[in-house]
């Protein structure tokens, strides 16, 4: 088994949007999330990583360098528990923080296994709001 981290390129829509879709966690509940909505937040005000397993799609992440908004991290989950989602992490916050943002955010559902992640990744919880979102945020460390 091989897998590959690289910049996503719009080629590789199809196939993230295929993750999103298929996650059981922060599902989406609505068809407002398109492949469409990946190219302004992926190509014009952030970028976009994916994880390649044997050629195929099967994580992603895309950050915002203009806000600092963490936009998707997303796993197929097939593909949980190795590793992906965290290399991604690593690997966006590092990019974020080189292009000069101070602080990150992201919002996620509350009491799932992606809060937990992000509290062990060492992002801090901000509050919770009456829908059951949970927001956090992370600084620079440098």
């Amino acid at each position: 088994m091989t897998f590959v981290l690289r910049q996503a390129s719009l080629a590789d829509i199809p196939g993230m949007h295929r993750v999103r879709l298929a996650v059981r966690e922060n599902a989406l509940r609505s068809t407002v999330i398109t492949e469409a909505s990946y190219v302004q937040p992926m190509m014009e005000t952030g970028r976009g990583w994916v994880v390649e397993d044997d050629g195929e799609i099967v994580a992603f992440a895309v950050g915002n360098a203009q806000t600092g908004n963490i936009w998707a991290l997303f796993v197929d989950p097939e593909h949980e528990g190795k590793g992906y989602g965290r290399c991604l992490h690593d690997t966006m916050i590092a990019y974020l923080f080189a292009c000069g943002l101070a602080r990150l955010e992201l919002s996620t559902a509350s009491d799932t296994r992606a809060h937990q992640f992000y509290v062990q990744a060492g992002w801090q919880l901000t509050r919770i709001d009456t829908d059951g979102e949970a927001f956090f945020a992370i600084e620079n460390p440098l």
